[in-house]
C-alpha cells in the first residue's frame, strides 16, 4: 500500500465546487490552507480534510463513521464527510512548502501516524462511502456530508 502525502489544493477549485455544493469547505488564509491527505476511490483521487486538534476531539467516539482520529485526537482529525475529489492538477505537496516550523512539525506528525493506520483509515473510508452511496447513513450525518456523486461530475467536467 503506497504512504500517503499531504497537499494543499487550489483555491480555485474550491471556488468551483462551492458553486454547486456549499458543504465543501473554504480554504483558509494563505499562511494555513486547507491541507488534507489524497487516496483514491471509485476511480478518482479524493481530498480528505484535516483539522488540527481541538478539545472535542479527544472525547469524540472512535465510532463515528465520517470522522478519522489522528493518534485519539490529539492530532486533531480527518473529515471524512467533508472529502472532494479532485484532479491532480489542483494539488501541491504541502509539508516542503511549510515555512512555519510549529505548523510543520504538527503536519509532520499528523503525516506519520495516518501513514502507520493507512490500512485502517482506507477500510474506514471504504465503509463510509459504501454507507453513503448505498443511502445507509443517518440523517444528521448525511446532512454535514459533500455530495460525493455531484462533485464526481463537477470533478470530470473541470478537466
Amino acid at each position: 500500500m503506497k504512504k500517503l502525502k499531504l497537499y494543499f489544493i487550489d483555491s480555485k477549485y474550491i471556488n468551483y465546487l462551492r458553486k454547486y455544493d456549499k458543504k465543501v469547505a473554504y480554504n483558509k488564509v494563505p499562511n494555513r490552507p486547507y491541507v488534507g491527505v489524497v487516496y483514491e476511490y471509485n476511480g478518482f483521487l479524493y481530498f480528505a480534510p484535516l483539522s488540527s486538534p481541538k478539545p472535542k476531539h479527544l472525547t469524540m467516539a472512535n465510532s463515528v463513521i465520517d470522522v478519522f482520529k489522528i493518534q485519539e485526537g490529539k492530532l486533531g482529525v480527518i473529515n471524512l464527510n467533508n472529502m472532494i475529489p479532485c484532479p491532480k492538477e489542483v494539488l501541491t505537496e504541502a509539508i516542503k512548502n511549510i515555512n512555519d516550523v510549529k505548523y510543520k512539525k504538527l503536519l509532520e506528525n499528523q503525516l506519520s501516524y495516518i501513514n502507520s493506520k493507512r490500512e485502517i483509515l482506507y477500510k474506514k473510508v471504504t465503509y463510509f462511502q459504501n454507507k453513503y452511496r448505498g443511502g445507509f447513513l443517518k440523517k444528521n450525518i448525511l446532512d454535514r456530508c459533500c455530495n460525493f456523486n455531484l462533485l464526481e461530475e463537477k470533478c470530470l467536467k473541470y478537466k
